[in-house]
């Protein structure tokens, strides 16, 4: 850590840049290792992923580092077609996510869509915390409305408690956001696509799958107020 004369002539404190570098280097390195072991493990796989892509499941999740989807999943690359944001949020007007999930169930037909939350979600935190943060405010309104609706529940809980729950209230707002969607409804309706939601403990490295089932005659209704024709 080196000290160095602030703007105002304070002093302020930076990381050597040495530091971050190293972590950089060694990261490529570590890649020709992986590279290397993994053709040698999987001689075909890499040939196969060489000329395209098509893998099951779409996963739609939080940017937080401490998830990666594969390796959760103990899966292969190729297997998951992924979309990750900042608390995993899921809205119609999100063109972004929109843009890939049109993709992964038109194009590459994904027999799976899951949607995951996770516990200490970072996101989840703020939008229980009433402290303004910048551009991301605007994003995390989804979950201030969730925890509008859910407000009296929230506030009976300990503290420690509201995070998981609003990350679990998340995941099922955000599952009927995702079947609500017309390319996902048309899937489901044609028997080509299952939407799950699901909640990782980052404390045990497990999934807990959650309860999305739809009635029949409730994705009859959806179907009539969703679905749209070319």
């Amino acid at each position: 850590m080196t000290a160095a004369n602030g703007p105002s002539g304070g002093r302020r404190f930076s990381a050597p840049q040495d530091h971050f570098l190293d972590i950089f280097k060694e990261a490529i390195s570590k890649n020709k290792k992986w590279a290397y072991d993994y053709r040698t493990k999987n001689p075909e796989l890499m040939g196969t992923l060489a000329k395209g892509q098509k893998p099951q499941i779409l996963w739609i999740g939080c940017s937080d580092s401490r998830l990666p989807e594969t390796t959760v999943l103990d899966l292969k690359p190729g297997d998951v077609f992924v979309h990750r944001n900042v608390a995993n949020i899921v809205y119609p007007g999100d063109l972004s996510s929109a843009a890939v999930i049109e993709y992964a169930v038109n194009a590459l037909e994904v027999k799976h869509i899951v949607l995951c939350g996770h516990t200490g979600c970072g996101g989840i935190g703020a939008a229980l915390g009433n402290k303004h943060i910048g551009l991301i405010d605007a994003w995390l309104m989804p979950l201030r409305n969730l925890r509008y609706r859910l407000h009296d529940e929230l506030e009976a809980m300990k503290p420690e408690e509201r995070i998981p729950r609003l990350a679990r209230e998340n995941v099922l707002q955000g599952v009927e956001v995702l079947k609500e969607n017309p390319n996902v409804l048309r899937a489901q309706l044609e028997g080509r696509v299952q939407v799950h939601g699901i909640l990782y403990d980052v404390a045990t490295g497990e999934l807990e799958e959650l309860d999305t089932t739809t009635s029949d005659a409730e994705l009859d209704k959806m179907r009539r107020a969703f679905k749209v024709e070319a």
